[in-house]
């Protein structure tokens, strides 16, 4: 059935990308550069553990549309601060600005990224990128990670004006792509964003359960490895 499909959609933080990898080895140079231990942020996990709570957050009000780009992220790391008992918003900032610099060149993906894309090309299928992110970000992710050339249409929820689960992000992706929606396919690794968000407007889903998480009751499909996609395509 999936193997007829002519058009996939790739979701890329988590699902290709690794984001937490990633994220880690970017927030120990930021903990270097900005020598936080001797501000009094003693402990790395630790602040590390609070970020990250504070940036799922924020990031849960930016998709609704709550605060804007960039309040959450100034506001992230303004946050994290204060919890360390340092109220520094032009430090927050500094941080804020550094890290965006820094975290798209970090090139982790996940097992089987290249192979599994490399296959499906050469198997004539169509590949795009869905992605909520930044356009000064995600381009760069790309880039450094040399992902780019296996990507014809590339949707960023910034440029488009809508973020997934919407499914006008989605419906602008196929018009992007050339697409329709009997012929294409996302693939994610967010139940609620990527799978429902593209089952809401009739197109089939896959779920990259990468860390193998309690099964989703309502994806139609799911793989645990990249490679698994093969069986599917």
């Amino acid at each position: 059935m999936l193997a007829s499909k002519k058009h996939l959609f790739f979701d890329l933080d988590r699902t290709l990308w690794d984001f937490e990898t990633n994220s880690v080895d970017t927030f120990k140079d930021i903990f270097q550069l900005f020598n936080l231990q001797q501000l009094g942020v003693q402990d790395f996990e630790q602040a590390l553990e609070t970020y990250r709570s504070i940036n799922d957050h924020l990031w849960d009000e930016y998709r609704e549309g709550i605060i804007s780009k960039d309040f959450l992220n100034v506001e992230r790391f303004h946050q994290t601060l204060l919890s360390f008992k340092i109220n520094n918003r032009q430090l927050a900032y500094d941080i804020a600005q550094r890290y965006i610099r820094i975290s798209p060149t970090k090139t982790a993906l996940f097992e089987g990224t290249h192979e599994i894309l490399s296959y499906l090309k050469k198997g004539n299928y169509n590949l795009h990128i869905i992605t909520n992110g930044f356009p000064e970000v995600q381009h760069v992710k790309l880039q450094y990670s040399d992902l780019r050339k296996y990507f014809t249409a590339l949707i960023i929820s910034e440029e488009v004006g809508w973020k997934k689960p919407s499914p006008e992000i989605f419906r602008k992706a196929l018009e992007m792509a050339e697409a329709t929606v009997d012929e294409s396919v996302m693939i994610g690794d967010d139940p609620i964003v990527d799978i429902q968000g593209a089952t809401d407007i009739g197109m089939e889903a896959i779920f990259v359960n990468h860390h193998q998480e309690p099964f989703c009751d309502f994806c139609k499909y799911q793989v645990n490895h990249l490679l698994h996609l093969k069986d599917l395509f």
